[in-house]
């Protein structure tokens, strides 16, 4: 078999133009499907376009700290509060401050407000206390003395074991103390029984009449009552967190409390009810925190939680008095305004700086948590003063304006690829449709997603897309077309063409892509969605230029239209001015003349 001519490219090395055309059209039918898979098939719009929600924020003072309200705080709590709402910062929720006290929250229709107004309105205060002792979050009844009479048997209500005859026999009497043995687990009023309650001596009948009664019964006390002051434990027997009214003024109350003084509380959801400790980390103290799937451990998901320096110290202090405890005194209740978003257990101290917080966690709740540590701690506390509801008229004015912009300068283009590249000009004008589905598909994704939010300067950002993924199809034309002057047919004119063409996109398209990101990093609110949309579109174009406009280009260099260079092709070596067909010189062999 004779090897191919040195220079001369074979079919193999042109790849497979057919699988790549085939790949595209499988992501595209995917990115449909999952958007039907969604139930959304138009984009979320930002709050320009659909309108939506805006209320008002007023700070306040915060106990002990009168002169918190400044412009450095005021910044600060803005800046929590958008990263809180605005993820990737292409959500559409504004944050920004207004006057010297007052911070402005928009809404766009299609977001969660409620969840966004709980979010920034109600995140003030962020710390770690130790547990004391926790219970039922229902109201604890007091303890009531009995009664000097008993009932129809003649026995008080608290003195069932006083003159039973059954009780007195030896055996009984040993069977019953053998059930009143300690345990550990927590009875109604969240206490253990203890040694010295079921010891408790109980009147006995005497002859000359009817049994005493007996003395009032001692509340159980649970383990490490003498760290719990009588006063902390009657406000805990008092607290009710079993409404969400109830709740919200035990986490008023607590919020407003002294770090350094034990307070009481209820959990978010009202289950339970804790006395705490003194605050021994603050919210402050926590650099980062995040949700983490730990497929290796088997944990599921996970909040990870890195400290600063003095942070990393003050937590490695409470985990080393809190892991010589036991049950609940080996816990620490995460506060967040007053209420407990989550108690784990501490097994040792910790001294890396970080800690791992496991325990049957859903991606939402552990997403949740990691979000409540990173930017749950407030210099301020808020109140919301005013909310109101925005309306899109102005923003629909200005998109409509917008599209016909687009659309006049799309068919400006247009009408320019077919007046100058002809036949070629279909192959631009399917690549941009392929381009557009590929950013309408994934716009309309990314809104569940991620929250993204299509607003103005989104859509002024794919329009500019426009003009820079017809400039890559122009570059590669005019490549093949430069191969076809010098007198090369159309199949190797768009394989040699490509590597040429092919450096320049690249180069192009980094440098666009570049600005984007550079624009994103350093700007804030609604120019963020422009930077984000000229990046995706930057990212598709190049996408659809490798897998889309070049494997076209070289399944129609076979097809006889734009081979023989038909005049409708634009690639007509006539019209291009193109030099003789290449070909090599054959020199004849020099033989010797004989004489």
């Amino acid at each position: 078999m004779a090897a191919p001519k040195k220079g001369r490219r074979t079919p193999a090395s042109q790849g497979h133009p057919g699988r790549a055309l085939v790949l595209v059209l499988v992501a595209i039918v995917g990115l449909v499907g999952g958007m039907f898979y969604a139930g959304s098939l138009t984009p979320r719009l930002g709050i320009d376009l659909a309108g939506g929600t805006s209320f008002t924020l007023e700070a306040e003072n915060m106990p002990g700290k009168p002169n918190a309200i400044n412009e450095t705080n005021m910044k600060t709590a803005a800046g929590i509060m958008d990263r809180r709402v605005n993820g990737l910062g292409v959500s559409e929720t504004e944050v920004q401050t207004q006057g010297t006290n007052h911070i402005i929250v928009n809404i766009p229709r299609g977001t969660d407000a409620k969840q966004a107004r709980q979010q920034v309105g109600t995140t003030a205060q962020l710390g770690f206390r130790p547990v004391l002792t926790t219970t039922a979050g229902t109201k604890t009844p007091e303890p009531q003395p009995s009664p000097s009479k008993g009932g129809a048997n003649g026995k008080g209500k608290g003195d069932k074991a006083a003159g039973d005859p059954a009780k007195d026999q030896p055996g009984t009497q040993q069977n019953a103390s053998s059930s009143q043995s300690p345990n550990a687990k927590p009875t109604t009023q969240g206490r253990a029984v203890t040694d010295a309650l079921k010891k408790a001596p109980s009147a006995k009948p005497t002859p000359s009449g009817p049994a005493k009664p007996s003395a009032p019964p001692v509340p159980p006390t649970p383990p490490g009552a003498a760290e719990i002051p009588p006063a902390l434990q009657k406000q805990l027997n008092a607290l009710d967190c079993s409404s969400k009214k109830s709740r919200a003024a035990a986490g008023e109350k607590a919020a407003g409390a002294k770090a350094s003084a034990p307070v009481v509380a209820c959990k978010d959801d009202g289950t339970q009810k804790y006395a705490l400790g003194p605050v021994g980390v603050e919210g402050t103290d926590v650099k980062d925190a995040k949700a983490v799937f730990d497929s290796q451990g088997g944990q599921g998901w996970i909040v990870q939680m890195d400290f600063t320096s003095d942070g990393g110290k003050k937590f490695a202090d409470v985990t080393g008095k809190l892991a010589t405890k036991t049950p609940p005194q080996n816990q620490f209740a995460i506060v967040l305004d007053g209420a407990v978003v989550s108690d784990p257990r501490v097994n040792q101290q910790l001294n890396s700086g970080n800690a791992t917080i496991s325990g049957g966690f859903t991606q939402q709740t552990a997403e949740d948590l990691g979000n409540m540590l990173s930017y749950g701690s407030l210099p301020l506390s808020f109140k919301i003063a005013d909310e109101t509801t925005v309306t899109a008229a102005l923003g629909g004015e200005q998109l409509h304006a917008g599209l016909i912009a687009g659309a006049i300068g799309l068919a400006l283009v247009v009408i320019y690829l077919v007046a100058y590249y002809r036949g070629l000009a279909l192959v631009a004008l399917a690549s941009l449709l392929v381009s557009a589905i590929l950013t309408y598909t994934i716009m309309t994704l990314l809104g569940p997603t991620i929250g993204f939010a299509l607003n103005l300067p989104a859509v002024c950002g794919a329009i500019v897309a426009i003009g820079i993924t017809a400039d890559s199809f122009i570059v590669y034309f005019e490549r093949i077309r430069d191969e076809i002057r010098e007198g090369r047919t159309l199949r190797p004119a768009v394989e040699r063409g490509w590597p040429r063409a092919r450096r320049t996109i690249l180069v192009s398209d980094f440098v666009s892509f570049l600005a984007a990101a550079v624009l994103f990093i350093v700007t804030v609110g609604k120019v963020k969605g422009f930077a984000f949309t000229l990046g995706l579109t930057t990212v598709l174009d190049v996408i659809v230029v490798f897998y889309f406009t070049k494997p076209l280009m070289t399944l129609l260099a076979r097809r006889k239209f734009f081979a023989d260079g038909h005049s409708w092709s634009g690639l007509d070596p006539k019209r291009l001015g193109a030099k003789p067909p290449l070909r090599r010189r054959r020199t004849a062999p020099t033989q010797t003349k004989e004489a």
